[in-house]
């Protein structure tokens, strides 16, 4: 608010000595009615000058302003009444000339910036009556009132240089030369005018020997043509001759009649009373008048005796056209409604008649016809068709296409799964058309009829997609199970002694497909005595000695279990068939008795069968703990007797099982068929569903046979049939699928085929939507079509039927009877005829139709001459005779004379009357050679398109191997003119093998065998590896990553089973005593065994392996020390395994181990402690467990996927605390936490090649003729590659040369020289031809000429000008005359711009005319020169310099030049230009970079300063320092003084300078001190002293005063 008090104060306050009177803007109109009757006030009040405020009464009353005023109120509803008006924008004034009042002198650089005004008010809409500003500023903001621009900066008028001097217009006295130059660029923007464009100079061949001929006959124009004033009457006679001559009855028969009726006809025909034209023959006159060289008119009586020209001649009367009126406006050629408001509009037309012909020089017709943009009118108009793709349905996913070339599995794609990839075609057709719904309804298969893809717009949906077929599962069994007991095959009926043992393995995974894919899970063998119950021994209660004894013989109670064949416990009555194990009897051993330790567990059986040369068999072993004591023990038995051998596995070796085939087709089941009719899904699709809806229940069977290990087949009965698979099973009915197809497209356009050499075809296309199922009926074998196409129809062609001339009509005699020479019945005269339009089949056809459609018409009268009896009269040229032979000999043409001529003398003057012409046969030598360079190679067959609607992208599309390459032949005559290339016998082309090189893919070998585990003891890696075999080339498949001895690694986690290799330990030997006492036996002894490492299988270990795979420290002892009990003594078992400790581990905690005694100590003795303990030590005894997770493994596919959804894995280790794997029991054992997710999903990217469209259609040539001509075709990138797939070729386009044809052009002949007829000057006619001229395109306006023929299919128009004008009417100059030239050719388009200024005003070109003279003395009576320009587009912007040569003695030539090297006169800058001469000087300036100065000093040129002799002339020219001023854009703020970089330049073009650069010269020629140091010297010291007395005269407070002042 501050602010805009402070702008008011200072637009509001008026500067005087005392109060003043202070006026606050006009507040709001207020009122209670809308328009002019509001109100609005002001506060007024008054202020001192200081700004504080006083009475009113201190202030001038009679000078108050009114504070209340008469306001208009607006309303909303104004906004409808008033609007802004804006004026138009005025003439642009230069910024500098409203600054400072008038134009600055300036260096124009382009353009000077300008503002240019316009005038905006507030009007009543209605009739536009002025309004107040505050009513439209109310709705919307007043609108600028200045705009800049840009003036242009002025342009100086440019010739060029002058022609060489013309020969003297005298042979004979004093004449004149001239030379003429012409303009190039017009006065611009207030430029200087153009300079004279002729020069004269006077020239003297030589004295004239008899009189100079002063006097010349001069003919003026032709008066316009006018009928004779009065008609002869002989005229009305003969109408009225005519008239009675019909009324005069005549009898003649029908033919007579008919016969005169036709000739009537065609007379009237040939007469001119066609309705189109109205033609009077009138007269027309010109003056004949005698000039003086000095160019004045004197009396005709001077140029007599002479032939006087014609004076007067027929002509036919000016008659402009006349048109009907417009024909009502024609449909719209678009019929219907587009809903896109951007789409193209329709066109209509309309036409008119005409009704007279121009005659004469009249007025020509204006078109005929005329078109607008139009939309369709009325309600019922229907929307246009709109177009859309659509696509067929997916293909099957196959993988083969993303195999490389080397993959094996190319040969056999059998089991391929995986990431594929999957295609579809893509169709056009119209959007708006109701889409049948042929999936569910199959009686009703049409679909959207396929139309041309270009009516498609938008992007083309994708044509392949990346896809996925499931890998299938394969099954996993567990390994078998131990054989289970004999029993029945079926215990509820328990038949005969024969039963079977089993064996049996569980699925570890459900496979793809069910379980029915897996192996048999079930074994079986024959065995006797078989039972479906038996007793199981738990354990044996401990022995207890007879006859309460303390020991000695015993019994051991047996604890048994009923048990079924699976080792389920069942009720012990189910057992009482059999008898209960006995009490076993056992020994406890006396303190003297020896001492056997229990029997170990019996061993893996030796074979898993029997048969008569293999049994099975069993081990179990005990040792002797202590000796017996001499008398009175029990003795310790035999060796042999240490060990047991028992029989096992004693069934045959004869092992059966069923064995399954593939389940086979779903049939229809006939059971369920009844059911199915009335009930399930299928009834709930309706009735006429043709099995579409959900289908019927179906059935498969499978066979199912009993087959013997290793020999096959056998009966069914060998087998149990309790685990026999199942042979039927129902299965769901697939659905019958019909194939589905597209209505054919139309036909497509008839179109030539490469080359225009085949017959041209036409085809078209259906497209498959749905492809047949399940038995569904196939599709057609026909889905392309190709037809030749139909000769086309032959348009109604039209033409111009010109009739006979009528005879030759004469001026009447009474207008030319006072002519000198003339004769009444001879002279020249005007001829007309009559002018028809014909079909091309003769038929009258309407004139309009020629107008459209025929050449130009021919013309309707000519000139004429009827003979007089001295004229000589010859008949017509006759045909020239024929030639014998090409390029030999002439052939001629002759004429004769006709009548009295050929008794006149002077018409058998062969040089005027020539009966005879000859010319010289035609020759055609034809020279063929090649043209330009070869084009790219290209395909054999590669010309297949996809013309027809669809897009088409995947499919065998050849990319490599041989093609062909084209070069173009062009075809000269002997006269070097281009002509078409079959007169040599070519069809255009030189064609020549190529190889486009297939390409290769990288070449790997195949996977290495994967590594063994790197652990055998919890996770670990394997892996495998590829190398290098051969690199990619031609664009093949990119290699992975290799490493640099070019291999590729795969490396996945893998895990060992800790239990996989174990230790086995043989029994211990018998005890060797160190110190043997012979009595007792007993003492310190030592006792070994065999330990090895063996494989580990489900029935035991199985086979001894290295060491090294079992771990080290779960290796038994082999050896140990300990003392042999002697009689009496205690004896103990052997330890227990020590317990685990307790977690965690500590040192208070502890860990134990047992023994019992086995013979209890003789009196006096004791056992020894049973129990040991040992404190617990981490990672010696005791352990922490732990999971540990491992690294994610690469993404894993199926061996038979190459890409697409895999899973990556991890393993799980249990590590104990000393970082040692183990077992994963003794995780699980301890229950730990398993939070890690084993297995997740991936995907292996898919490598696909790069897939292209097909190849377009060649485009139409790119020029119709000539040498350049280039057909192109090109194709898109339809899928880029991925991963690894095959990059894109980089040749996305393909050129060949088009034919070559002669280019053919109507062109014009120069003007001939002005024809003025028996007389020497005055108004006269000049021609030029009309000729067919051929070149080949290269450069415009070169050419030969050649037969009118060859261009007579060409529009006639010179230049796209369809008026053709042949003569135009000229001046011959009178001799002596001072005359304008003919104009000049109009200059080339030039911009106005100037270079480097980025500025353009648009493109002129123009033309002048010189004046020429001939006379000195008739000069100053000259015309004037003139000029015209007119715009034009694409002009070049051209820059102008100053030109000089070098120096040749003490002159040079100096010139201004243009840019594209044209010297001209003006448009060089006029500042400096260089001198042109060096002789003003004496001595001459002949020292380097010296110039002679007006005032006849030598002087240096810029940047150089003088050095003169001790004598005052100069010595040498020295560079100078440079005082670099920066300015407002110059980041440098210090000034320095540097060497000049080039001195000679100005200072706009040095680089790196930004500031203006002033070159010192303090001393003048003379060596002096020049006067502008002196002045320079006063004024710093008159500057000096102003500033000090400015700091001391100001005084504070005097800024509100000072400033006021400056206000008044």
């Amino acid at each position: 608010e501050v602010e805009v008090v402070l702008f008011l104060l200072l637009h509001h306050t008026v500067c005087v000595s005392g109060p003043f009177q202070f006026v606050w803007p006009w507040g709001r109109c207020m009122g209670s009615d809308c328009g002019p009757g509001g109100s609005q006030s002001r506060a007024v009040w008054c202020a001192h000058v200081d700004g504080w405020t006083t009475l009113h009464t201190n202030c001038d009353q009679s000078q108050r302003p009114s504070n209340q005023q008469n306001c208009f109120r607006v309303c909303d509803w104004h906004k409808d009444l008033y609007d802004w008006k804006l004026g138009a924008w005025n003439q642009c004034v230069s910024v500098s000339a409203r600054t400072f009042g008038g134009m600055r002198p300036y260096v124009c650089n382009g353009g000077e910036e300008g503002i240019q005004t316009r005038e905006v008010g507030c009007v009543l809409k209605s009739d536009e009556s002025p309004g107040d500003d505050n009513i439209c500023e109310y709705f919307e903001p007043k609108p600028r009132l200045e705009q800049a621009c840009l003036i242009p900066c002025p342009h100086d008028c440019v010739v060029s240089e002058f022609t060489p001097w013309t020969s003297c217009s005298k042979t004979c006295g004093t004449g004149l030369k001239n030379r003429v130059r012409s303009v190039l660029v017009p006065p611009l923007f207030g430029g200087s005018a153009c300079p004279n464009l002729t020069e004269f100079q006077t020239c003297k061949p030589g004295p004239c020997k008899g009189p100079e001929g002063v006097y010349s006959l001069r003919v003026g124009p032709w008066m316009p043509c006018s009928l004779p004033i009065s008609r002869p009457v002989r005229q009305a006679k003969r109408r009225k001759g005519k008239g009675e001559a019909r009324e005069r009855p005549g009898v003649k028969d029908p033919d007579t009649r008919e016969l005169i009726q036709k000739k009537r006809t065609r007379n009237r025909l040939n007469r001119q009373e066609s309705p189109f034209w109205d033609i009077q023959l009138g007269y027309q006159s010109r003056t004949v008048s005698c000039a003086h060289r000095n160019g004045s008119t004197v009396g005709l009586s001077r140029c007599l005796p002479r032939d006087l020209p014609l004076t007067v001649q027929s002509c036919i009367l000016a008659k402009d056209c006349k048109l009907s009126e417009w024909a009502d406006w024609g449909p719209c050629s678009k019929a219907c409604l587009d809903p896109d408001p951007e789409s193209s509009r329709g066109q209509r037309s309309r036409t008119r008649r005409v009704h007279q012909f121009s005659v004469g020089e009249g007025e020509d017709c204006p078109p005929l016809e005329e078109t607008e943009p139009c939309d369709p009118q009325g309600d019922g108009v229907l929307p246009c068709a709109t177009y859309t793709w659509r696509t067929t349905e997916w293909s099957d996913c196959r993988v083969d296409s993303l195999l490389s070339q080397q993959d094996r599995r190319r040969s056999n794609q059998t089991g391929l799964c995986g990431g594929g990839l999957q295609n579809r075609e893509v169709y056009c057709v119209q959007a708006n058309a109701e889409l049948l719904t042929y999936l569910n309804n199959l009686k009703d298969k049409d679909a959207s009829r396929p139309v041309d893809s270009k009516l498609c717009g938008g992007p083309i949906p994708n044509t392949s997609q990346l896809c996925h077929i499931p890998c299938p599962i394969e099954c996993e069994v567990s390994p078998w199970g131990a054989w289970g007991p004999c029993t029945y095959e079926n215990c509820d009926v328990q038949k005969g002694k024969k039963g079977f043992k089993l064996r049996k393995r569980e699925i570890s995974n459900e496979p793809t497909g069910g379980p029915g894919n897996c192996p048999h899970l079930v074994e079986a063998v024959p065995c006797d005595e078989p039972s479906c119950w038996a007793w199981r021994l738990v354990r044996l209660d401990e022995c207890i000695p007879d006859g309460e004894l303390p020991c000695g013989p015993g019994t051991q109670i047996p604890q048994v279990q009923c048990v079924n064949s699976t080792g389920d416990m069942v009720d012990k009555e189910l057992c009482g068939g059999a008898p209960a194990p006995e009490p076993i009897a056992c020994d406890v051993p006396c303190p003297k008795d020896c001492v056997l330790s229990d029997w170990t567990s019996w061993s893996s059986c030796s074979q898993t069968c029997s048969s008569k040369t293999i049994e099975g068999k069993q081990l179990r072993t005990r040792s002797v703990l202590a000796y017996n004591a001499g008398e009175g023990g029990g003795m310790c038995p035999n060796s042999s007797s240490l060990q047991e051998v028992r029989n096992c596995n004693e069934h045959a070796c004869t092992v059966y099982h069923w064995q399954t085939g593939p389940w086979g087709p779903c049939t229809e089941d006939p059971s369920a068929s009844a059911l199915n009719t009335t009930t399930g899904p299928r009834s709930a699709a309706g009735p006429n569903t043709n099995g579409q809806g959900p289908c019927s229940q179906g059935m498969q069977t499978r066979k199912v046979i009993c087959v013997r290990v290793n020999v096959g087949q056998v009966p069914p009965k060998k087998c149990p049939e309790s685990p026999r698979p199942g042979t039927v099973r129902p299965c769901r009915m697939p659905c019958k699928k019909d194939c589905i197809v597209t209505p054919f497209s139309d036909w497509s356009q008839c179109s030539p085929t490469s080359g225009n050499i085949q017959k041209k075809k036409q085809s078209r296309k259906r497209v498959i939507l749905q492809l047949p199922a399940n038995g569904g009926q196939d599709c057609p074998e026909v889905l392309e079509e190709e037809k030749d196409c139909e000769a086309p129809k032959v348009c109604p062609g039209y033409r111009w039927k010109s009739h006979k001339w009528r005879r030759c009509q004469l001026v009447p005699w009474y207008i030319r009877e006072d002519s000198p020479g003339a004769q009444e019945t001879c002279g020249p005269g005007l001829q007309t005829r009559a002018v028809s339009c014909r079909q091309l089949d003769g038929a009258q056809a309407d004139i309009g139709e020629c107008l459209k459609f025929a050449n130009t018409m021919p013309p309707i009268s000519q000139r004429c001459q009827l003979p007089c009896q001295d004229d000589c009269q010859l008949t017509n040229w006759s045909k020239f005779s024929s030639c014998t032979a090409d390029c030999v000999g002439v052939r001629t043409r002759k004429r004769l004379l006709v009548g009295r001529s050929k008794k006149k003398d002077k018409c058998k003057n062969t040089q005027m009357y020539p009966l005879s012409e000859t010319q010289y046969c035609p020759c055609d030598k034809y020279n063929a050679q090649p043209l330009g360079n070869w084009s790219d190679c290209i395909l054999a067959g590669g010309d297949r398109v996809e013309s027809l609607p669809g897009t088409k992208v995947q499919g065998n599309i050849k990319e490599c191997g041989q093609g062909y390459r084209y070069q173009a032949m062009v075809c000269y005559d002997q006269d070097n003119r281009l002509v078409e290339t079959s007169r040599c016998n070519s069809h255009g082309y030189i064609e020549e093998a190529c190889i486009i090189p297939c390409p290769s893919d990288c070449k790997l070998s195949e996977w290495s065998n994967w590594s063994r585990c790197s652990k055998s003891c919890g996770s670990g890696v394997k892996v495998r590896s590829k190398w290098l075999r051969e690199k990619p080339y031609n664009g093949g498949r990119p290699c992975p990553k290799l490493d640099h001895i070019n291999q590729v690694y795969e490396v996945v986690p893998c895990i060992s089973d800790c239990s996989q290799y174990v230790w086995v330990a043989e029994p211990w030997s018998v005890w060797k005593v160190s110190n043997l006492d012979l009595k007792e036996n007993c003492g310190e002894g030592v006792q070994t065994r065999k330990v090895r490492c063996m494989l580990n299988t489900i029935d035991g270990p199985s086979e001894s392996v290295e060491d090294y795979l079992c771990d080290p420290e779960d290796m038994p002892l082999g050896t140990r020390g300990s003392r042999l009990p002697c009689p009496e003594d205690c004896v103990l078992s052997d330890w227990s395994s020590w317990n685990r400790c307790s977690l965690p581990c500590s040192y208070n905690n502890s860990r134990k181990r047992t023994a019992y005694a086995i013979r209890s100590p003789g009196a006096g003795r004791q056992c020894p402690d049973t129990t040991e303990k040992e404190p617990c030590s981490l990672n010696l005894n005791c352990f922490h467990y732990f999971y540990n997770i491992t690294d994610w493994s690469t993404c894993q596919l199926s061996a038979n996927a190459v890409c697409g959804n895999g899973i990556k894995t991890r393993m799980l280790d249990c590590v104990r605390s000393d970082s040692k794997s183990i077992d994963l029991k003794f995780c699980k054992e301890l229950s730990l936490e398993r939070k890690w997710q084993m297995n997740i999903s991936c995907v292996v990217e898919c490598p696909v090649n790069c897939q292209l469209s097909d190849w377009s259609a060649w485009s139409e040539c790119s020029h119709m003729c000539g040498l350049d001509g280039r057909m192109w075709r090109s194709r898109v990138v339809v899928q880029g590659s991925q991963g690894d797939g095959r990059p894109c070729p980089s040749q996305l386009e393909q050129w060949k040369p088009c034919p070559v044809r002669p280019c053919y052009r109507w062109q014009y002949s120069p003007w001939s020289e002005c024809r003025v007829e028996e007389v020497v000057c005055g108004a006269g006619l000049r021609y030029r031809n009309l000729s067919c001229v051929v070149s080949d395109g290269s450069r415009e306006g070169e050419g030969s000429m050649v037969e009118e023929e060859l261009c007579g299919g060409l529009e006639l128009a010179v230049n796209r000008d369809k008026l053709i004008i042949l003569k135009e009417t000229c001046v011959l100059p009178c001799p002596g005359e001072c005359y304008l030239m003919e104009w000049s050719d109009w200059s080339p388009c030039l911009s106005v711009c100037a270079k480097g200024a980025g500025v353009d005003f648009g493109s002129v070109q123009v033309r002048s005319r010189a004046v020429m003279a001939q006379e000195p003395e008739n000069v100053q009576l000259c015309p004037d020169q003139d000029w015209e320009s007119r715009p034009c587009i694409d002009g070049e912007c051209f820059e102008y310099k100053w030109m000089s040569s070098t120096w040749s003695g003490s002159s040079r030539v100096t010139w201004c030049q243009r840019s594209d090297g044209l010297n001209v006169t003006g448009g060089c800058p006029p500042i400096n230009p260089p001198r042109d001469d060096n002789n003003s000087c004496d001595p001459p300036c002949q020292m380097p970079l010296s110039f002679c100065t007006e005032a006849g000093v030598c002087m240096c040129e810029e940047g150089y300063t003088e050095v003169m002799s001790s004598s005052g002339q100069l010595n040498r020219c020295s560079p100078i320092p440079i005082l670099e001023i920066p300015t407002a854009g110059d980041k440098k703020t210090d000034v320095k003084t540097s060497r000049a970089i080039n001195p000679t330049l100005p200072a706009t073009i040095q680089p790196g300078r930004t500031g203006r650069t002033w070159y010192l010269q303090p001393f003048g020629p003379d060596g002096k001190l020049k006067m502008w140091v002196y002045g320079v010297a006063a004024g710093a010291l008159v500057l000096l002293m102003f500033i000090v007395s400015m700091i001391y005269l100001q005084q504070p407070g005097q800024q509100l005063k000072s400033s006021c002042s400056a206000n008044r």
